[in-house]
């Protein structure tokens, strides 16, 4: 992506360029962006601290000032790569007099605790599932209520209305679900799209939400165990892991490339169920503003205050492309996420 972006520099020369990096967004929800605390020894004052914003919570430190974390060793080597990667780009850029911003998605923190709404509902008789040759397949449209499933947000879909205030009284009285918005909340937040689910839940910090539907293993969809986003009703963090459970997994990954170059149907189901594996995601809004997203330039006059709304973003970028599309020589952006 970053030798992607230079050819197009050195090309077509645009007026905006938007760069995007996903190289940290991997390992931080495999492996969580700090030490988690269980682990915590004398040995981790050795390691690397996250940098202090200066916009600590007073609520999550004394004097206002968040207590130091130290960087999960397992990180390090991917904050050195990307580090380097975004300097060199950095330095191509402002050698073509180009106005650098660098912009992140979001904030990713450490999780422990899986939260299967769907399982929850299905218990209580409101979720309807397919039988498909012994597999389970979710039925949206016979179920009352089902959710999908975002990092630690979660869209709940009311088939039965009458089922709002029972619904939400279960959310609520869930362990690590920090919060749930219905209609009135989802517009104070500016997110009541038509689309959006009839209540929205939000994980506690140290949570996240599943998709997971079935009750026993043996009859999860045979997608459940591939890399199958557009048929699991909900984000699954657990395609970035390989199944521990199977013997020589990697074997079983040629097997099945040999399965599909000899012309057989194949599933690649080498995805694990088991949802403690992850340690990171995002999606709340941490009461620590450290863990929050970040908008870093050389400019001070482009912020004019120390927190900005997402939204906010547009008018940031606005000012700086200049109207026409001509390109003058000091006045192009560079936003890069990730």
């Amino acid at each position: 992506m970053a030798e992607s972006a230079r050819w197009i520099e050195n090309r077509y020369q645009p007026t905006l360029s938007l760069v995007y990096l996903p190289h940290l967004d991997y390992n931080l929800q495999r492996h969580g962006p700090y030490v988690a605390q269980t682990s915590m020894s004398a040995s981790s004052g050795d390691l690397p601290v996250a940098p202090d914003t200066g916009l600590g919570s007073p609520a999550n430190s004394q004097a206002g000032k968040p207590a130091p974390r130290p960087i999960n060793p397992a990180i390090q080597r991917d904050l050195q790569q990307i580090d380097a990667m975004v300097g060199d780009l950095i330095s191509f850029f402002r050698s073509r007099s180009v106005q650098v911003l660098l912009l992140s998605e979001y904030g990713i923190t450490n999780v422990d605790t899986p939260i299967h709404l769907n399982r929850l509902f299905r218990e209580k008789g409101w979720i309807m599932v397919k039988d498909e040759l012994g597999l389970e397949l979710l039925d949206c449209g016979a179920s009352k209520v089902f959710a999908v499933a975002d990092h630690q947000v979660a869209h709940i879909y009311l088939n039965d209305h009458s089922l709002e205030d029972r619904v939400r009284e279960l959310l609520e009285s869930t362990p690590a679900v920090a919060g749930v918005m219905g209609a009135q909340g989802k517009k104070e937040m500016g997110i009541h799209h038509p689309r959006a689910g009839d209540l929205i839940a939000v994980a506690a910090e140290h949570a996240w939400f599943t998709y997971y539907y079935w009750l026993d293993d043996r009859n999860a969809p045979d997608f459940a165990r591939c890399v199958d986003i557009h048929r699991k009703p909900g984000y699954d963090p657990a395609e970035l892991f390989l199944d521990p459970k199977i013997p020589a997994v990697k074997l079983k990954i040629l097997w099945r490339l040999l399965q599909k170059r000899l012309g057989f149907r194949m599933l690649m189901d080498v995805i694990p169920l088991d949802a403690t594996l992850v340690k990171g995601s995002h999606g709340c809004r941490s009461a620590n503003t450290a863990d929050w997203p970040i908008l870093v330039t050389d400019d001070p006059s482009m912020i004019t205050r120390p927190q900005i709304e997402s939204t906010g973003i547009y008018q940031i970028i606005h000012r700086l492309v200049p109207e026409g599309g001509q390109r003058p020589d000091s006045s192009r952006l560079v936003p890069k996420s990730g």
